[in-house]
C-alpha cells in the first residue's frame, strides 16, 4: 500500500514540476509547496501509524463540530479562487477546510454506524446520518463548490451501504439526489457550472469557454501517444492551452507527457492500493475499522474515477483532483492521515491484546 502511495506521489510531483517550468516559474515555488505539505503528511502518517487508531472513534464526533466550524468561518474569512469561497491562507500556504471534512465526515459515520444497530431503526439511523451530512452538504454548497458537495452526499450513501442499508431504500436515495440536485440547480448552481453540466451533454455548446478545458484535455491525453512526449516537453500543458493542469487536469499532463505507459503505471498503482485496501478488510477487527476503510476505499476510487472521466469527456468537469497526484497541500496532508490510520488499523490487528 506504502509503495503505490509514495509511486503516486512521486508521479504528482514530477508532474507539477514541469507545469512549474512550463509557467515560466525560476523558483518553482509550486514544487517546493507541495513537496513540503507531502513531507509534512507523511510525517502525520508515520505518527498515526505507529500509534492505536481507536482514539480516533472516540473523537469522531469533535471532529464532525470541528469540521462545521472550519465551514463556517471559511465563508467568513476564506478567499475566493475560481468563484469558490473555500481557501483559508496563512503565511504563503493554503488549505482547504473541505478536505478535512470529508474525512470527518467518514469518521462520523464509521463511528456512528459501528455504535448501533441499523436495521433495529433503519429510518431514525437514516435522518440522523442523512441531516448531519446534508448540513455539510449546504455549507459547502454555500462556498460554492458542488464536486466537493456530491461527495460528501456519494460517501454517506456508501457507508451506509456498507453498513447494512436494506435495498428497498436504494430508491429513495435516488429520489433523494435528483431532488438535491434540482434544488441545488434552482438556487446554489452558478452559471459557470450549469455551463459545465450543459457542456458534459453538448460539447460544443460552450467551445470556447468549459468546453474548451474539456477539448483541451482530451487533446492531451489524445496526443501522448505510446510513451509520451516527454517530461517537460507537452505542447498543451508546456504552451498553456491546458488550464487547471496542475490540479483538474493534471491527468492530462500525465498522458500527453508520459503518454500510454505512463497511464498504465498511475492505473497500476491505483489498483495496487485498491487491492491492499480490500485485502486490509480480511484483517479489520471490528466495525469502525471495517467501516472507514471502506469509506476511505469509497472516497479515494470516486475522486480518481471523476477527475479521470473530467479529463477523458465523460463525466463533466467539478473540479475534483486526482488523489495523491494533483497539486493541493491540504489534499496531500489529508489523504496522507487517512492512510495513516488504514495503516494503523492493519498493525492493530496484528496485535494480540
Amino acid at each position: 500500500m506504502l509503495a503505490a502511495v509514495f509511486l503516486l506521489l512521486a508521479f504528482g510531483l514530477v508532474e507539477i514540476y514541469s507545469v512549474s517550468l512550463g509557467r515560466g516559474e525560476s523558483d518553482i515555488a509550486m514544487f517546493k509547496k507541495q513537496l513540503a505539505m507531502i513531507l509534512i503528511g507523511l510525517g502525520l502518517m508515520f505518527f498515526i501509524a505507529f500509534n492505536d487508531y481507536h482514539w480516533l472513534r472516540s473523537f469522531g464526533n469533535y471532529f464532525y463540530i470541528l469540521a462545521i466550524i472550519s465551514l463556517v468561518l471559511v465563508l467568513f474569512f476564506g478567499r475566493t479562487i475560481n468563484g469558490t469561497k473555500g481557501w483559508f491562507y496563512i503565511g504563503g500556504f493554503g488549505g482547504q477546510p473541505v478536505e478535512f471534512v470529508k474525512f470527518a465526515l467518514i469518521l462520523f459515520l464509521a463511528r456512528y454506524f459501528s455504535a448501533v444497530s441499523f436495521r433495529a431503526s433503519t429510518i431514525k439511523h437514516l435522518i440522523v446520518t442523512g441531516l448531519s451530512t446534508l448540513f455539510l452538504f449546504f455549507l459547502v454548497m454555500r462556498q460554492p463548490d458542488f464536486g466537493s458537495a456530491m461527495l460528501l452526499f456519494v460517501l454517506w450513501v456508501i457507508i451506509i451501504l456498507s453498513a447494512g442499508l436494506s435495498k428497498k431504500y436504494i430508491f429513495v436515495l435516488v429520489g433523494i439526489m435528483a431532488i438535491l440536485f434540482v434544488g441545488a440547480w434552482g438556487f446554489y448552481f452558478k452559471d459557470y457550472q450549469k455551463q459545465r453540466v450543459l457542456t458534459f451533454f453538448n460539447p460544443s455548446f460552450d467551445p470556447l469557454d468549459q468546453g474548451y478545458n474539456v477539448a483541451q484535455a482530451i487533446i492531451a491525453v489524445g496526443s501522448g501517444g505510446l510513451t509520451g512526449r516527454g517530461v517537460g516537453f507537452g505542447s498543451q500543458s508546456q504552451l498553456k492551452f491546458l488550464p487547471e493542469s496542475q490540479t483538474d487536469f493534471i491527468f492530462a499532463v500525465v498522458a500527453e507527457e508520459l503518454g500510454f505507459l505512463g497511464v498504465g503505471l498511475v492505473f497500476l498503482f491505483f489498483a495496487v492500493f485498491f487491492y491492499r485496501c480490500i485485502a486490509s478488510l480480511k484483517q479489520a477487527n471490528n466495525d469502525f475499522a471495517t467501516l472507514y476503510i471502506l469509506g476511505v476505499i469509497g472516497l479515494i476510487f470516486v475522486e480518481m474515477f471523476v477527475n479521470i472521466g473530467m479529463n477523458i469527456g465523460i463525466l463533466p468537469v467539478v473540479g475534483i483532483a486526482l488523489p495523491f497526484i494533483s497539486y493541493g497541500g491540504s489534499a496531500a496532508v489529508i489523504n496522507l492521515i487517512m492512510v495513516g490510520v488504514l495503516q494503523s488499523i492493519i498493525i492493530r490487528s496484528r496485535m494480540s491484546y
